[in-house]
This record gives structure tokens, C-alpha cells and sequence, in this order.
């Protein structure tokens, strides 16, 4: 781990100096690509000198004990200095590995989130509604925009399904684990005898795929317009301005028709689709590699889900961490960090026993 440090720390030094030199810096794409390394390696590196600076405090703490001619009260600090360097290097040394784990190149990513309602009928077209508000103020908290690219309204108020992309340095990072089924238990307010019903919704987290990571050959797509559709008679386009491609290859079909302007929805469109032949590949990759830890979506069926939200109970439970908040009304409101924190320190935790 040490020799591969002293590389991290070398790398850092040559990005410092490549920044510094005239045609670096005046090339806007490479001198991005450099910063963005040097961010990601200043945490290790600055971890790395500190744990050098713990293990110097520590031999020259020893090399006084050891020395005949020391007082005794020299010796007492000495050994107490020794004692704290000794705690300061195994805990950086512990910090040290979780910052060396590979990092999903995926994490700075902006993303695309897809929520569909699943069973439950208008309820679960509600609750799709609810979560898209959640994550739209969790973003807002965290200084990232939001941009609605599809949807598909219900005539109570509710979506059947949702797509709209968060921007933001380390979007993906904080959404990826939000994939897969959101059960919801609650009272409908169309119910009169007080019955609990269940729900779920399912949600899809895919990161931003650019034009460079996805290769589409116009030939391959099949492009339908026709007039938008939904609730609310106003907003209904009179005009064929709604956009569904076909990637004949993979079979994977997008609309958009939340725009008036054709070409809008087709730009909407192809980002949806770029990045969902992206993160079909990921997880074709994925699915070869033991040990996969991430979610799936799964088929929206009440037996399936990694969350459940219980309204009357006031309490929201993580499946896959065994984690409960009685937290309710906070996290729908947008305070996701305890829960997303607790599954990043699970996360780790699985990827440090599989580096053993």
C-alpha cells in the first residue's frame, strides 16, 4: 500500500506541474482533465503526509526513550507523544484504504432519474408523484439543478411515470443507490373505512451519458412523433411535437413530450437514451463481476422493494442496511443524507472485505 502511495503522491506532483505550464492552461479540455484528477487525489495525498508526519512524531518520540541520558520527566512526554503518533498513524492508515477502494468512474456524473409507478393503481401514481418532489428538494439542498426531460400525468394528480436529470458534481454518487423498489403504506384519502393499502413505486438512477461514451448510428433509431398527451387539457400539444425513439439493436424505447418544440423533445430524448444504453452495458458488465452489491429494479411487485415508507408509524426502512429512521415528513421533505450516508458507509464497508 505504501509503494502505491508514494505513486499517488508522485502522479500529484506532475499534475501540479502540467498545470502550471502555458500550453496546459490554455488548453481548456486537458487543464479540466488534470484539475479533475488533482481533486480526486488530494484527499490521499494530504491523508498520505499526514500519516508520514505521525510515523516521524512516533520514531522520534522512541529514539528519546531509548536514549540513557533523558530525564525522566522528558521521557513521560516523550512517551505520551508516542502514544498519540501511534493512534494518528493506525487511523490514517484505516482512512488510507477506504481512499485507495476503486472509485466508480460513474460518481461525478450528473444523472437521469426515471420513477414509474408500479402496483397500487392511482395511489402508487401519487406516491411517484411524492418521490419526484423528494429528490427535487434533496437536490435543491445539495446546490444541484433539476430539469424535468418526460412526463406522464394521471388524472388524480399523480405520475405514472417521471424522468428528469439532476446536475451536479457528485450527483451519481449520491443517487446511486435509490435504484430499485419504494413501498409505501398509507391510508388513501379516497379510502373511508381507514384502511391501510400498500404500493410501490419503482425508481431508475442512470448516469449522464455523453456523446462519446455512447456511439449511436442514426440508422439504428426508429423516430415517431405524435401529439403529447395526459391531464390538463390545456397542455395538451395540438401539434405532433412529441418525440419516441426506437434503438432497433437493443429494443429500448423513450418518449418525451414534456416540450412544445419537436426538436426539444428530441434532445431530451436521446439523452434519456444515450444513457440508458450506457447503463444497459454497465450492467451486462456488472452482472459478470462476484459480489455485485448494486440493486436492481426489479419487476414493481409489493414483495419486492429496498424501502418501505410507513405513514402511519411515521417511519421510513432501508431493507438492504436493516436501517430505520422515524423520520418521515423530514426525509420526504428532501433530508436524504442520513439515509444515503448509512448506505455509503455499507457500501465501503463491502467493498473493504472484498479487497481482503
Amino acid at each position: 500500500m505504501l509503494d502505491k502511495l508514494r505513486q499517488v503522491e508522485e502522479r500529484f506532483e506532475e499534475i501540479n506541474r502540467q498545470l502550471c505550464l502555458p500550453e496546459v492552461a490554455s488548453d481548456l479540455a486537458l487543464c479540466k482533465k488534470y484539475m479533475q484528477e488533482q481533486k480526486h487525489l488530494t484527499p490521499v495525498v494530504e491523508k498520505f503526509r499526514e500519516y508520514r508526519a505521525a510515523r516521524q512524531a512516533e520514531e522520534e518520540a522512541l529514539l528519546l526513550l531509548d536514549d540513557p541520558g533523558a530525564d525522566e520527566e522528558l521521557k513521560e512526554l516523550a512517551q505520551e507523544e508516542c502514544e498519540q503518533a501511534r493512534e494518528q498513524v493506525q487511523q490514517s492508515l484505516e482512512e488510507l484504504k477506504i481512499l485507495l477502494l476503486p472509485r466508480d468512474p460513474n460518481d461525478d456524473r450528473n444523472v437521469i432519474v426515471e420513477i414509474r409507478g408500479g402496483a397500487g393503481g392511482d395511489e402508487a401514481t401519487l406516491f411517484a408523484c411524492v418521490l419526484y418532489r423528494m429528490y427535487s428538494m434533496y437536490a435543491q439542498t445539495k446546490g444541484w439543478s433539476t430539469e424535468l426531460l418526460n412526463a406522464n400525468e394521471t388524472e388524480v394528480g399523480g405520475f405514472k411515470e417521471v424522468s428528469f436529470m439532476v446536475n451536479g458534481d457528485g450527483a451519481y454518487s449520491r443517487f446511486k443507490f435509490e435504484s430499485g423498489v419504494h413501498r409505501v403504506q398509507r391510508v388513501p384519502e379516497t379510502e373511508s373505512q381507514g384502511r391501510i393499502h400498500t404500493s410501490t413505486v419503482t425508481v431508475a438512477v442512470l448516469p449522464e451519458a455523453e456523446e462519446v461514451d455512447v456511439q449511436i448510428n442514426p440508422t439504428d433509431l426508429q423516430i415517431d412523433t405524435f401529439r403529447s398527451s395526459g391531464a390538463g387539457g390545456q397542455h395538451i400539444n395540438k401539434t405532433e411535437s412529441a418525440i419516441r425513439i426506437t434503438h432497433i439493436p437493443t429494443g429500448t424505447v423513450v418518449e418525451c413530450q414534456d416540450e412544445r418544440s419537436q426538436y426539444k423533445n428530441k434532445d431530451k430524448a436521446m439523452k434519456i437514451l444515450r444513457s440508458r444504453i450506457l447503463e444497459a452495458e454497465r450492467e451486462k458488465q456488472a452482472g459478470e463481476i462476484a459480489g455485485e452489491r448494486r440493486a436492481q429494479v426489479g419487476t414493481g411487485d409489493r414483495s419486492e422493494r429496498i424501502r418501505t415508507y410507513n405513514y402511519p408509524q411515521g417511519r421510513v426502512s432501508d431493507h438492504r442496511i436493516g436501517l430505520t429512521l422515524y423520520r418521515l415528513e423530514a426525509i420526504l421533505n428532501g433530508d436524504l443524507d442520513e439515509l444515503i450516508d448509512a448506505l455509503i458507509t455499507a457500501d465501503t464497508a463491502e467493498k473493504l472485505k472484498s479487497e481482503v
